[in-house]
C-alpha cells in the first residue's frame, strides 16, 4: 500500500503522474479555535492575532464577542470582521471570526462551566466540518477543559479522541519542541488499561504514524526510537514480558515495512539520546512517558500535533490556566510555535509528496 505523509490536505487539484503527488491549488485557510472562553485561550489568541509579523491571519472560530472582550481587556486594537463562511472577503489587515457554538461572553473567567465547555465543543466541531469538506487546510486549537467538556456532557476527554471520531481517523499525538519529537501509543486512559493496550497492532501504528509525521516535519529518512514500557525495556523479561512479546515484534514488522525503527529502548534513557541527536523521533508507550520529557524542557515552543488527520492539527503545549485567567499575563508563545508548524506541515502537505 502506499506511504502516505500525513496530514494531507489536498483535493482535487492535484497531479498523480510519475507517482507524484503535486497540489497545484493555492495555499489553504487555517482555522483558529478559541478553545474555553473562561480559560487564557482568548486572551493567547488575541495577542497571538495582534503579531505584527504573524505570515497570514486565521480563519478564528468560536464567540466573536468572546474574542473582542478579551482583546478589549488587553488593550489591544483588533479589526475584527463577523463572517458566515471560510474565505469571505473581508478588508485587508481585518481578522476575519466565524461564530462556532453558543454565546459565552457571560462565562466567569477560571472557573468551570457547561456553557464554556458547549463553546469550546462548538468551535472544534466547526473546525473539524470545515476540514472536512476542504474549505480549511486545517485548524490550530486553543486549550480546552476536560472538566467543563464533563460539565457539558460531551463525551471525549480531549480533543485527539474528538477529532479520530469525527474524522474517522487512526491517530496519534505527536509532542514536539526544538529539541525532542515524541508519539503516544497510548494517550488517555488511566495507566493500568494503557499496559493493555500496548500491542503489536498498536504500537505499530504509532510508529507508522512516527514516521509519516517526521517525514512531513522534513525529514526523508526519520529514526523512529520506541521507548519500552517496563523498566530498562523488561531487562530480558525479568521486568515484564510486553517488550518481548508486543513492541519488539512491530518494530521487526516496521522494518519490514522499509521504517528505520530501533528499539526497545530504555525509557529513561532514549529522550536523552533523541535530545543528542541519536534519533528524529520517540514513540512513547504512555502519556505521561513521552510528555514528561518535552514538557519539562518548557512550554514556551512545545506543540501537540495530531497525525493521521486528513488535514493539519496543532495546538499549544500546556493547558487552560484558569489560575491566571483574565491577567493579561499568558504567553502566546505556544500558540505562535502550533501556528508555525501548521503552516510548514499545510505547506508540505501543498507541495509534492511522494507516494
Amino acid at each position: 500500500s502506499p506511504v502516505v505523509v500525513h496530514p494531507r490536505p489536498w483535493g482535487p487539484d492535484c497531479d498523480l503522474s510519475s507517482g507524484i503527488l503535486r497540489v497545484t491549488a493555492k495555499p489553504q485557510l487555517l482555522g483558529l479555535t478559541l478553545g474555553d472562553p473562561a480559560g487564557i485561550g482568548p486572551e493567547i489568541c488575541a495577542k497571538m492575532l495582534a503579531q505584527p509579523d504573524l505570515p497570514e491571519r486565521p480563519l478564528v472560530l468560536g464567540d466573536p464577542e468572546v474574542l473582542h472582550l478579551a482583546a478589549k481587556r488587553l488593550g489591544l486594537e483588533l479589526a475584527l470582521q463577523s463572517v458566515d463562511h471560510p474565505g469571505a472577503p473581508v478588508p485587508e489587515g481585518t481578522i476575519s471570526v466565524l461564530s462556532a457554538g453558543p454565546a459565552a461572553a457571560s462565562v466567569t473567567l477560571g472557573q468551570v462551566s457547561k456553557i464554556a465547555g458547549e463553546a469550546a465543543f462548538g468551535a472544534i466541531k466547526a473546525g473539524i466540518d470545515y476540514s472536512m469538506s476542504g474549505a480549511l487546510a486545517g485548524i490550530i486549537t486553543a486549550p480546552i477543559n476536560k472538566e467543563a467538556f464533563a460539565a457539558a456532557n460531551i463525551p471525549f476527554p480531549g480533543h485527539t479522541e474528538m477529532l479520530a471520531h469525527y474524522a474517522k481517523a487512526d491517530v496519534a499525538m505527536m509532542l514536539a519542541n526544538s529539541a525532542i519529537r515524541t508519539v503516544l501509543t497510548t494517550i488517555h486512559v488511566p495507566l493500568r488499561q494503557a499496559v493493555d493496550l500496548i500491542t503489536r497492532e498498536n504500537v505499530l501504528r504509532a510508529i507508522r504514524l512516527a514516521h509519516h509525521g517526521a517525514v512531513a516535519l522534513g525529514h526523508s529518512d526519520p529514526r523512529v526510537a520506541v521507548a519500552g514500557l517496563n523498566p530498562h525495556a523488561g531487562e530480558g523479561r525479568l521486568f515484564g514480558d510486553e517488550d518481548a512479546d508486543e513492541i519488539l515484534p512491530a518494530i521487526e514488522d516496521a522494518k519490514a515495512e522499509g521504517i528505520i525503527a530501533s528499539g526497545p529502548w530504555p525509557g529513561d534513557t532514549v529522550f536523552m539520546s533523541a535530545r543528542q541527536g541519536a534519533f528524529d523521533v520517540v514513540v512513547a508507550q504512555y502519556h505521561d512517558q513521552g510528555l514528561i520529557p518535552v514538557k519539562y524542557m518548557g512550554l514556551a515552543d512545545g506543540v501537540n500535533i495530531t497525525l493521521g488527520l486528513p488535514f493539519v492539527r496543532t495546538s499549544p503545549d500546556h493547558g487552560t490556566a484558569f489560575d491566571i485567567a483574565g491577567q493579561g499575563i499568558a504567553d502566546p508563545a505556544s500558540l505562535r510555535t502550533a501556528f508555525n508548524y501548521a503552516l510548514q506541515l499545510r505547506d508540505a502537505a501543498m507541495g509534492m509528496v511522494q507516494l
